[in-house]
């Protein structure tokens, strides 16, 4: 009964392509046809559309759509159909507008009439058919930007909005003004901008001036000097409205503190006792800063240069530079709560990025819950990945998981798992500190799987110790009913959407992961789909969990011209280091970029593609070294699922980019177990003894048509691909590993 063409979606699901008709002109028309055996005890068919473009999902009523084969089926909602006929239906989906089902009519009969019935009435009586349609409305993403910023006018004793868009067409701006600490609209005091009309005795209407020639819009706003706040929405047309993540868009004044201090002697010019306390805290900063940095030039001028304590030094630039920026950002007007919230005293900042020296193992790939005994197995090999060179190890989800990977979790506090009880991963991550490596649990925040039915059905009530109800569900996940706010981040549509802005949920995440670490002993985090959720509740958990290391699965779609990959990357690298941002800095990422640019480098012998248009690396560990975690093969795209396999026989060509290069490089498990094993032992071998680390320099040398070249810390010089390269004779240079289309040289 399957249609050609489909695949499996696990063990409850078929996924089938439309096909467009050939029954229809003018339009795209598109359908599938099942033919169901009538024999089948089949009483109904459930279903939802996807758009692969956009990735959006498609409803009936906030469910699946649910089509009727017989006529006893329970009466829900999200039924379509009369009750007065079924037969077969294709269903289409033409323009992702409308769903036209339709049914040609069959006969089905129930096969064994003395079976009893149960709670409910059956009818033996088939159904004849029918025909509907349903609207479907399509999400379309645009990119606008809309830009505020605040001056202040002494003269006229007036704070100056200015307000500007890209949007296109008419933009009408809905406005009011805040007084005191609360945010309720008030109306300001005349006189207003033109094109402003009172809206319900609530709020303003201001008609944007649009650009002459030009796309967008702007106005500006004269407002007085002790109103506290601009509080503003934005209409496009009579059903579109924009607003921030749900809330009113809220500008703070800068001038209300100044406008109620009763010392100063004009109505600007004058600073805060709080700004002074910030402005004394970030020029410490800005004075540490400086004395380290005259510590690493005191260091250069000693002919004994110890490359340990500098880099020490960076690492505390570093941090001091992130909490500089964070103190920037809280003092810049933002749309964000947190931002207009009153400034606290800094907190710790914890960088989550280790030494600099690390070199991470996968511990893991997707079939091996399958033993049962996972944890013991890799507790053999901990002295043997020790010796290898590996400083971090990951290993897989620990909780209670509907899926036995691990990726579904249900009870966070129930570490008995498909790859061994909670004692026996005690055992193994002691033992992985005895042999000197760290050990990051793979924790999966983003969703969770409900253990019980809400009162229509779904399922979205928690169990074990963490008994959350829907409150924690977000609720913009059409499958799952949340009562919680809207997602921060994409939706994950196979589970519960949790609700991080929910503050009893982050006490509850926090809480738990300093279990995990004080309980188990983990050092630090892999964090599962951080795309679900912003970066700033991840900063909040490891504050309160301070990791040694950790690092986030940011993972999406690189930039292609018609399924070409394009040169330029920067788009997508630039969203990884967002949400790097977002975090304060204190989570590195998987460096997805680098990954799919070494790719199609490889795949089509064009690695010139290994240079950016400024000289650098392609890849976040072009831009943010020290926060890359590169890789060529996980236990997504690798392994037995293959979502995204490294190309076959060149594994060794991207390690020698990856364990040669700046950043953090991870190994795949599946690799250190194959005959890749000596290779990359080498290689590991060679980056230590050289103390290639997440900050090293690199200069590239050549990135042409079948060769890369790059030189690292002026002590490693390698190439991959089958063109020639030599290092320059000035150096003694001596070949140090060769294989199949690489080779790297060092120092003698």
């Amino acid at each position: 009964m399957i249609p050609a063409g489909s695949i499996t979606v696990k063990d409850y699901a078929i996924e089938s392509p439309l096909k467009k008709s050939m029954l229809t002109e003018g339009e795209d028309f598109y359908e599938v046809t099942i033919d169901f055996n009538t024999k089948s005890s089949i009483a109904a068919i459930n279903f939802v559309l996807k758009d692969e473009d956009s990735g959006s999902w498609y409803q009936h009523r906030g469910r699946d759509f649910k089509v009727p084969l017989t006529e006893f089926v329970r009466d829900d909602d999200n039924v379509v159909g009369t009750k007065t006929g079924f037969g077969i239906w294709p269903g289409a989906l033409g323009h992702l507008s409308n769903i036209l089902l339709k049914s040609e009519g069959s006969d089905m009969q129930e096969e064994n009439g003395n079976n009893e019935v149960k709670a409910e009435k059956l009818q033996n009586s088939c159904l004849e058919g029918f025909y509907e349609e349903h609207s479907v409305v399509k999400e379309t993403l645009v990119d606008n930007s809309v830009t505020v910023s605040v001056r202040q006018c002494p003269e006229t004793a007036k704070n100056i909005v200015s307000l500007e868009t890209d949007l296109p067409g008419d933009v009408i701006v809905h406005w009011g003004v805040c007084k005191g600490e609360g945010r309720m609209w008030e109306l300001p005091e005349k006189p207003y901008p033109s094109e402003t009309a009172l809206f319900k005795n609530k709020a303003l209407r201001t008609l944007l001036k649009r650009h002459e020639g030009q796309s967008g819009s702007s106005g500006s706003f004269a407002l007085d000097f002790d109103l506290t706040g601009f509080v503003f929405v934005l209409k496009l047309d009579e059903n579109t409205w924009l607003n921030s993540m749900g809330k009113d868009f809220y500008v703070p004044l800068a001038g209300y503190s100044a406008a109620n201090n009763q010392d100063s002697e004009t109505r600007s010019g004058n600073v805060s006792q709080k700004d002074e306390t910030i402005t004394a805290y970030t020029d410490g900063i800005i004075n540490e800063i400086r004395n380290l940095v005259n510590g690493i030039s005191s260091q250069k001028t000693k002919t004994s240069k110890n490359i340990e304590v500098q880099e020490s030094i960076l690492q505390e630039i570093e941090k001091l530079a992130a909490e500089a920026y964070s103190i920037f950002r809280a003092s810049v007007p933002s749309f964000t709560e947190d931002v207009v919230s009153d400034v606290r005293p800094p907190v710790k900042i914890s960088s989550g990025t280790g030494s600099g020296f690390e070199i991470l193992c996968q511990g893991f790939n997707w079939e091996s819950h399958k033993s049962g005994r996972w944890y013991t197995e890799l507790h053999e090999r901990a002295a043997e990945l020790s010796s290898l060179g590996f400083t971090v190890v990951w290993l897989p989800p620990p909780t209670d998981s509907v899926s036995p990977e691990g990726y579904m979790p249900r009870d966070l506090y129930n570490l008995n798992s498909r790859y061994g009880n909670i004692d026996e991963l005690k055992s193994l991550v002691k033992k992985f500190h005895e042999v000197g490596i760290k050990v990051l649990g793979d924790v999966v925040l983003n969703h969770r799987c409900a253990q019980f039915k809400n009162q229509n059905g779904v399922w979205n009530i928690f169990g074990g110790r963490l008994n959350w109800d829907d409150r924690a569900v977000v609720a913009d996940d059409p499958h799952f009913q949340g009562r919680g706010n809207k997602s921060s981040g994409d939706n994950f549509h196979a589970a519960p959407n949790i609700d991080h802005s929910q503050e009893f949920v982050r006490k509850d995440i926090k809480e738990w992961l300093c279990w995990l670490r004080d309980e188990i002993g983990y050092d630090g985090w892999r964090l599962d789909f951080v795309r679900g959720f912003w970066g700033g509740y991840v900063k909040d958990y490891l504050d309160a969990s301070e990791p040694y290391f950790a690092v986030g699965e940011y993972w999406d779609s690189l930039s292609y011209t018609y399924g070409e990959m394009d040169h330029n990357q920067d788009a997508h690298r630039q969203r990884i280091v967002d949400w790097i941002n977002a975090t304060g800095g204190s989570a590195s990422a998987f460096d997805v970029t680098t990954k799919g640019v070494l790719h199609a480098a490889l795949e089509r012998c064009e690695y010139w593609r290994l240079s950016d248009d400024k000289g650098k690396p392609p890849g976040v560990v072009g831009w943010w070294p020290s926060r890359a975690i590169t890789f060529i093969e996980n236990h997504d795209t690798g392994s037995t699922q293959g979502h995204w396999r490294f190309p076959g026989g060149k594994e060794m060509q991207g390690y020698a980019y990856i364990l040669t290069h700046p950043g953090t490089p991870s190994v795949f498990y599946d690799h250190i177990v194959s005959d890749y094993r000596s290779e990359i032992s080498a290689l590991i071998s060679l980056r230590n003894r050289n103390k290639i680390h997440c900050r090293s320099t690199i200069q590239i040398a050549k990135a042409e048509r079948d060769v890369y070249a790059a030189i690292i810390d002026d002590k490693v010089a390698m190439k991959i691909g089958p063109g020639h390269y030599e290092p320059q004779t000035g150096a003694k240079w001596s070949l140090a590993i060769e294989g199949n289309n690489y080779r790297v040289w060092e120092t003698s």
